[in-house]
This record gives structure tokens, sequence and C-alpha cells, in this order.
């Protein structure tokens, strides 16, 4: 029994619980976005845009694409949002910290270890470096 209450107080399962929620909150924001903001952008400019009335009669048996069009335009929709509002800056973001911490440090040219970039002597194998 501890080694699953140890396991349930780890930091993973914690961080994975306040992902599930904060996603679910993020996802309802979102939809709202799509459907109370988008949705009627697209309708003021290009028409009607709830297709679940197209249906197809083939027999006795009806098929209603209409509403696969629907889901389908709502998850192209959603997902632009997500990454031009989330995906693309957190990767620019990303990018720029990257670049950041590579110019903070350099290579000892005899031990190859990762000194400051504003030392003159490396740490570990007391090498002089020559000033950058």
């Amino acid at each position: 029994m501890s080694g699953f209450k140890k396991f349930l107080v780890q930091g993973n399962v914690i961080d994975l619980a306040v992902a599930v929620v904060i996603g679910a909150a993020f996802g309802a924001i979102v939809t709202s976005f799509v459907a109370d903001l988008l949705t009627p952008l697209i309708s003021a400019f290009g028409g009607l845009p709830d297709f679940s009335s197209l249906t197809l009669k083939v027999g006795e048996a009806q098929f209603r694409y209409g509403n696969f069009l629907n889901t389908l335009v709502s998850f192209v929709v959603i997902a632009a949002v997500v990454y031009f509002l989330v995906v693309r800056p957190y990767s620019r973001h990303k990018e720029r910290a990257a670049g950041r911490e590579e110019v903070a440090h350099r290579e000892c040219p005899e031990c190859l270890s990762e000194i400051p970039r504003a030392a003159s002597r490396c740490s570990q194998c007391c090498a002089e470096v020559a000033p950058v």
C-alpha cells in the first residue's frame, strides 16, 4: 500500500492531473472561441456555416454527411487556433531561450568541458583560454 501512496504523491501523477484539468478548461475556451466568434465571422462572409442539413439518401438509408462536415470544419479551425495562438508562440519562446543558453557557455579547447563564455581559465583542467 505504501508503494501506491508514493506513486500517487509523485510529481508526475500530480503534474498529469493538473495538465488534464487545465487542458479541459483550455479546450472549453477554444471551443467557445470557435463557436461564438469564428463561426459567426465565417457565416458573415461565406454564408451559413452549418452543414447539418446535408444528407444523402441511398435506398432506405440516409447518410448525414453534413454533421461530419461540421465536425471536420470545427476540428480544422480549432487546430489552427491552437497552432497559431499556442504552438507557434511557445516554439519561438523555446528557440529564443535556447539561443540565449548557447551563448552563455563554450567549450574548453583542451579538455572540451563546458565553461562560461567570460572565463579566462577552465575550471576542469586549469588551462588558459583565449577571451571571446
